[in-house]
């Protein structure tokens, strides 16, 4: 196959006739075709662009600031707007250019964009500017973007009635096709009318990506012919009185926007039956369920026309166009009405069709059927199985009886109920703050306050029960909510999160209404510098820190505090008013509690910089890249979750060991933050210097490894080919969905791929929908529908063992390759004992999918050992597939769509290799890199469990001290055997809690972890060249506390504690005894009693020993698990471990007198 050539800017070339692009993309094409097309009509015309960013257009202004250089050569400007009702004013503005003399150009055509809610807030400002009018050779196109399944967003959206409220037409495109050709014809309609013309962006197109023919001249659009112009036409004008304007916009300029539908056919029957008797009437997204429905119901064009069905397609759904309407429902029985959210074609086409003979009107359904009963859904987003529903239902009414159609039916349906073990699954990809965030600080709030949430990233601090965070706002108004409550509430004071962008938008006016009203509120303007929730812009206006706080300060507020990760940066003088403070964020706890306490307005700036950013700054070379890596010493860690609890950080993971779950720090994923070092245990070291240790590929012969890997067997397509990629937001999953659409349009195949992202970039579940095609007006529905998946590329086990990937699955014909290792979820950072459930969701998955059709494989641990990275898991799973003959596209494609995308070219070609060889012959990948899971320490018998620990205690003390240990043991198993002979789990239960309790990590147990080489080991086998490390410790005797919570603060001590450690550890004989300093602390004392406890239980509870009590001895066993950390944290556990303890004994009581009683 003879590749097409393919550069990564031809979608904005235009002498590219197809293209690979982006809704987003052609957005950005757009303006171009239409400076082209005016330019080859003898118009030198410009462009201008201003508008405000909001999924799904939250990559808008990105697309634009990336194109400047084509768009400069069309003579297009992109003002981003301060906020939407502003950039709309804007946007008028271009439409006035020629109203006065000095015009440069012939006219100027327009775009605003703006997310649901912004179309609302600027509904006055759209008003205004429709009212008055366009250019005669501007126009303007007003992009709404719609999130009609509430993916990134307060509230769901949909904008057409408030469009149509200001009388603006409203289009609604179906496909990235129709972004270019419908968008053409808006301009041209706004320019004919004299009206804006909405146009409808949903996450479902925006956000997708497709192969399409692009030419400016590929549409050819006519003037009406039976519209009479009006003296002095229709455009903007000046002067022009309210109630002439008023008059021209419901009369001639409506009747012109009717003309103008009438003469382009905007919308067209697009399928016909003689005779028809249903007609089905569908817009956008809407219309693309409706085939791809049709095709899940195996109707082809031809079925359809022996149903007798007519499809009607709109494109402008405001005003709908009266005679094309009444046109499509001549002759018909029933009229179905498939539109996304609220009816509103439905209720146009009933009045159009109200005054027409009975005998001739047909029935109208959508929303609901002719009894009033519901037919299809108003809320949420419809899905190719709920219209198939909708139309077999009104086949039946019309007597079409089909056991065929409701069998396929009933199949379609069962695929959205997942199979019955995936609801045991508790554990869920749900969004949560990127490492290192400066959120997982900056929303804590003092004991005994409560915060509010705003729009931005800091508002999953909803889902995290420890922050008190509760209520949200629209976007500006954050805060104001409390003007109302505060007057009838004994609460006397509230904290409101306010983010940096939504500050500069429009939340400093709450921020005076606050001060006006008198309110006791504190407001933590969180300070990221950059708008981190829709990719990194930078918060329009660029305030730094030291403008904001002058301007808050003369807004009258109270008290004033700096917080940041690096008070030092700051400049010394008048930089900041006077009377405002710095502190470091390790102060804000204090803070918050003094300014909890001030009447009226208070101001906390937390300044830090977004961690995502970081990262994309740090690979451009932008931003500080400190030498310097947080690692931690599995052996001294107790694995109580405090460093979690400390950072709230998701690159802090759990590590499975044969002594239990301890931590490690992802170093893929860490964004060097280091707040995790705050959490109270010595088992945190600092690494300066050195790189991370990867497998030395040029020490291997990988062309030896490579050179017999034969091709997978070329597979041909006769249409639509389903790839479903999941995974987790922020670790390139749509950058695989990107690079096999890329890959299929350079092998001349036409493809689509979806990306669900929003939030869930966050950490979240995402999912990219491929389909490949012979031709790309072989796609329809670019969402992969039910059972529909030909392919699952699991990037993620809990993603993809989730309902809504496998309701795309069919058992033994999707085919499935799933990565086994187990990122751990948000639910982590606070339940340091989360259950993975691997072993249900493998179950899972094999239920739905068949063991035949799947590959369960360690891709993670395998690509970071050779790569020294797990961002390369996802092209080793995409190679992996490949080689199993699972995607339909060349070699050479995939190949040259790793190169088009430009990003870390070698490291993806070489992981995506890797994968192929893994799939071939993994035992070649074994010989050059050993790896071990993270998912779940080795299971060891109970004689290798109480020898290996009886090991570890001789080190621990001496044999005398492990003796005792295996003494204790052996007694507890000779009962249990008596009791049971079958019986193990008590014994275990006391082999695994005694050595717990009898190796408490004291300053000898600690120092001794640190020098007895294995610590060494570790981290020589994580990382190379020349580092030193730097301790982080706090030594009782030495250790100050902290004035606010009275804990022991960490100090950071030199690579010399190394020789400290080594003496220590010397030192071990004299634990316990009259000479131990150490020992005379309470936690030491405590430590040896509860082992003394532990013995005497164990004494106590085997005389007379009953099989029947083994379940419950178990339990009482095993308490001493709980009993994790060090200090204040181990205090906590302590007593915690004592209340479950004396539940556990009282129940023990209970059932020896239950049983007395038998």
């Amino acid at each position: 196959m003879t590749l097409m050539q393919v550069e990564l800017d031809d979608k904005y070339r235009l002498e590219s006739k197809r293209i690979f692009l982006s809704g987003t993309q052609a957005l950005v094409r757009l303006p171009m075709l239409q400076r082209e097309r005016d330019r080859l009509q003898g118009l030198n015309t410009g462009g201008f662009i201003s508008g405000y960013r909001g999924s799904p257009l939250g990559m808008y202004d990105h697309a634009l600031w990336r194109a400047k250089s084509h768009l400069q050569q069309h003579d297009i400007a992109f003002v981003p707007g301060l906020n939407e009702d502003l950039a709309a004013t804007a946007v008028w503005g271009s439409q006035q250019v020629g109203l006065f003399p000095g015009a440069k150009v012939d006219g100027v055509f327009g775009i605003w964009y703006g997310k649901g809610p912004g179309v609302d807030r600027s509904v006055d400002a759209l008003k205004h500017a429709n009212a008055a009018g366009t250019s005669l050779n501007g126009g303007v196109l007003a992009l709404a973007g719609d999130d009609h399944g509430c993916q990134s967003s307060t509230l769901a959206h949909q904008s057409e009635q408030v469009f149509a409220a200001a009388l603006i037409p409203v289009i609604n495109p179906a496909t990235l096709q129709d972004y270019l050709d419908l968008g053409l014809y808006g301009f041209a309609l706004s320019r004919f009318s004299g009206c804006w013309v909405g146009f409808k962006a949903i996450s479902e197109t925006v956000e997708s990506s497709a192969s399409i023919y692009s030419d400016p001249e590929r549409i050819q659009i006519k003037l009406p012919d039976d519209f009479e112009m009006p003296p002095g036409g229709l455009n903007i004008r000046w002067p022009d009185p309210p109630l002439d304007a008023e008059r021209r916009l419901f009369g001639p300029k409506m009747a012109a926007v009717q003309a103008f539908a009438r003469a382009n056919q905007l919308d067209r029957i697009v399928l016909d039956s003689k005779p028809a008797r249903l007609g089905i009437v569908a817009t956008g997204k809407a219309y693309l369920d409706l085939r791809q429905a049709l095709a899940d119901l195996g109707i082809t064009d031809k079925d359809a026309q022996d149903l007798g069905l007519r499809i009607y397609k709109v494109a402008m759904t405001w005003p709908l166009e009266e005679s094309g309407a009444k046109r499509f429902a001549e002759g018909l029985q029933d009229v179905l009405v498939v539109e996304e959210k609220r009816g509103f074609i439905e209720d146009q086409l009933m009045r159009i069709l109200y005054n027409i003979d009975a005998s001739r009107r047909p029935t109208v359904t959508g929303k609901r059927d002719e009894s009033g009963a519901p037919l299809l859904p108003s809320e949420g987003e419809l899905t190719p199985t709920i219209v198939a529903g909708a139309l077999v239902a009104r086949l039946r009414k019309l007597g079409h009886q089909s056991p065929v159609l409701e069998q396929r039916l009933a199949r379609l349906e069962a695929f959205d109920h997942p199979v019955a073990a995936a609801t045991q699954i508790k554990l869920a990809r749900t969004p949560f703050f990127c490492s290192g965030c400066p959120h997982n600080s900056s929303t804590k709030v003092p004991e005994g306050s409560r915060a509010m949430a705003g729009i931005g990233c800091h508002g999953m601090a909803l889902s995290v029960p420890t922050r008190r965070t509760d209520l949200i706002s629209h976007m500006g108004a954050e805060g104001v909510n409390w003007i109302g409550q505060s007057p009838f509430t004994t609460e006397q004071h509230i904290f409101q999160n306010l983010g940096d962008g939504t500050y500069t938008h429009s939340g400093l006016l709450a921020l005076r209404a606050a001060s006006a009203a008198g309110i006791n509120i504190t407001y933590k303007i969180l300070y990221n510098d950059a708008v981190a929730m829709t990719g990194g812009q930078p918060a329009e206006g660029a305030f730094n820190v030291a403008q904001i706080a002058h301007q808050v300060w003369a807004e009258g507020v109270k008290r004033l505090a700096i917080v940041s990760d690096d008070p030092s940066k700051y400049p010394q003088g008048n930089y900041f008013p006077q009377g405002a403070t710095i502190h470091h964020r390790r102060e804000l706890d204090a803070v918050q509690r003094e300014l909890r306490d001030i009447k009226g307005l208070t101001v906390v700036i937390y300044d830090q910089t977004c961690a995502a950013e970081k990262r994309r700054r740090r690979k451009r070379g932008l931003y500080p890249d400190p030498a310097k890596r947080a690692f931690i010493n599995e052996l001294v860690c107790e694995g109580c979750g405090d460093c979690s609890q400390a950072s709230n950080c998701v690159s802090v993971q759990p590590l499975e060991t044969e002594f239990g779950r301890k931590r490690q720090i992802d170093q893929s994923n860490c964004n060097k933050d280091f707040s995790c070092v705050e959490g109270f245990c010595p088992s945190f070291v600092t690494v300066h210097g050195g790189t991370l240790k990867r497998i030395k590929t040029s020490s291997v012969d990988s062309g030896q490894l490579f050179a017999d890997l034969p091709l997978p067997p070329a597979r041909e397509l006769d249409g639509p080919y389903n790839i479903l990629v999941t995974g987790i937001g922020g670790t390139g999953v749509i950058t695989i969905g990107a690079l096999l659409g890329m890959a299929a349009h350079v092998d001349g195949r036409g493809c689509s791929a979806l990306d669900f992202t929003g939030l869930s970039q966050k950490n979240g579940a995402v999912m990219s929908h491929v389909r490949i095609a012979p031709r790309p007006e072989d796609i329809s529905a670019v969402r992969i529908t039910t059972g529909g998946a030909d392919v699952i590329l699991g990037c993620d086990m809990i993603v993809s063992a989730g309902p809504s990937a496998l309701s795309r699955a069919e058992r033994g014909v999707t085919k499935a390759y799933i990565n086994a290792d187990l990122q751990p979820t948000a639910s982590f950072v606070q339940n340091p004992d989360l259950d993975f459930e691997m072993g249900t969701m493998q179950t899972v998955l094999r239920d739905a999918i068949g063991e035949k059709n799947l590959d369960i494989i360690d891709a993670t641990g395998i690509a970071a050992a050779l790569m020294g990275d797990s961002i390369a898991t996802n092209p080793f799973m995409l190679g992996f597939a490949f080689q199993k003959g699972a995607i339909p596209l060349s070699l050479e494609a995939l190949l040259r769509a790793i190169e088009i995308n430009g990003a870390a070219i070698e490291m993806n070609k070489l992981a995506f290799t890797w994968g192929r060889l893994a799939a071939h012959d993994m035992s070649r990948v074994r010989s050059v890199v050993q790896f071990k899971s993270r998912a779940s320490a080795p299971t060891k018998s109970l004689d290798d469990i109480i020898a290996t620990r009886a090991e570890f205690l001789t080190g621990y003390q001496d044999k005398a001290y492990a003796d005792r240990y295996r003494a204790a043991v052996a007694k507890v198993r000779k009962a249990e055997s008596a009791a049971s002979p079958a019986s193990t789990e008590l014994t275990e239960a006391v082999a695994k809690n005694l050595f717990k309790l009898m190796s408490y990590k004291d300053e000898y147990e600690v120092a001794r972890l640190y020098t007895d080489g294995s610590f060494a080991r570790k981290v020589s086998e994580k990382f190379d060249g020349d580092f030193s490390l730097k301790f982080h410790l706090a030594p009782p005797i030495f250790a100050q506390r902290d004035k606010t919570t009275g804990h022991l603060q960490k100090k950071e001590f030199g690579g010399w504690m190394i020789h400290a450690f080594r003496l220590l550890a010397k030192l071990k004989f004299l634990r316990g005894g009259a000479l131990d300093l150490f020992g005379r602390t309470e936690e030491r004392r405590t430590e040896r009693r509860l082992v003394e406890d532990y013995l005497g239980m164990i004494d106590q509870r085997m005389a007379g020993l009953k099989a029947e009590q083994i379940p419950l001895l178990t339990r009482l066993a095993r308490v001493p698990q709980t009993i994790r950390g060090f200090g204040h944290v181990k205090e906590a556990n302590v007593k915690l471990a004592a209340a479950e303890k004396s539940r556990l004994e009282a129940e023990l009581e209970n059932s020896r007198f239950a049983a007395a009683a038998e």
